[in-house]
């Protein structure tokens, strides 16, 4: 169950779909929605990257999951956009574990001081590409119960062979978006290696009872050469398409919602 208390003067806040922002260990900023009815399910939502985080992006999984009774909220890695940190510094998967660490120990809305707190989190985590990563390497988290992956990295040593190898994306990064992704020195040196936020380098931390991957067979943005062998190594659930592209957050698409659904409910 959740719980609230406190708030201050600053805005009266109507927290009927009300997009919310709070803070998780000093450093990473989140918008959040809490739902009507108290309940102890959590969705996190660990998107792309580039992106730009804007909260129209999200609203329809913000307001889909609180009416289902879940809390939702949409990080922002460390090093990235309003979240403080450097990125890579540690693996971004982290980022959710501390975030899942901190539910249960209270945390506020910046902006109007109401205080929160998540007993017994149970968590389920959505991963769209560069976020597939965050949701698997949490997976054997006995907290997390299920997590589904958009087109997820699965193993970043196949990314030459789409038209958004590394060293594109981390030019495009620099030039394109700024201070958006304030990147550690040796950051995209560690991702380069494969055994830093690469899953499959760390099957080991993943148990792929708990986890659903979709894939598109005509994705040229993220590689479908590495899916057979991960899937063969973790049992991972796979739904592979013939057409769709890099498929990012389709969770609400007709074509995705009643499987995914059914597998978020499946024990």
């Amino acid at each position: 169950m959740y719980t609230r208390e406190g708030a201050n003067q600053r805005s009266k806040i109507n927290y009927k779909m009300q997009i919310l922002r709070t803070k998780f260990k000093g450093e990473i900023v989140a918008e959040f929605v809490m739902p009507k009815k108290m309940t102890n399910k959590v969705m996190i939502i660990c998107g792309g990257m580039p992106t730009y985080p804007a909260k129209e992006k999200y609203s329809e999984l913000f307001e889909f999951y609180t009416s289902k009774g879940f809390s939702v909220f949409v990080p922002r890695y460390r090093g990235s956009w309003e979240s403080g940190g450097q990125m890579f510094a540690k693996s971004p998967h982290l980022d959710i574990k501390d975030i899942i660490d901190e539910l249960p120990n209270g945390f506020k809305d910046l902006w109007n001081g109401t205080s929160f707190k998540i007993e017994d989190p149970e968590i389920y985590i959505i991963g769209s590409s560069f976020g597939g990563p965050a949701g698997l390497l949490n997976s054997k988290d006995p907290r997390v119960k299920k997590v589904i992956c958009f087109c997820p990295v699965l193993d970043w040593r196949t990314m030459d062979d789409t038209v958004e190898p590394i060293s594109l994306v981390s030019e495009l990064i620099k030039d394109a978006f700024g201070n958006g992704y304030r990147i550690a020195k040796n950051g995209w040196s560690k991702i380069e290696k494969g055994d830093f936020y690469n899953p499959a380098s760390e099957t080991d931390k993943i148990n792929g009872s708990k986890c659903l991957i979709i894939q598109a067979k005509d994705d040229n943005i993220v590689s479908v050469k590495a899916v057979p062998a991960f899937i063969e190594k973790t049992h991972s659930k796979l739904w592979l398409v013939a057409k769709g592209g890099h498929l990012g957050m389709s969770l609400m698409k007709k074509r995705f919602a009643k499987k995914c659904f059914e597998f978020l409910r499946s024990k």
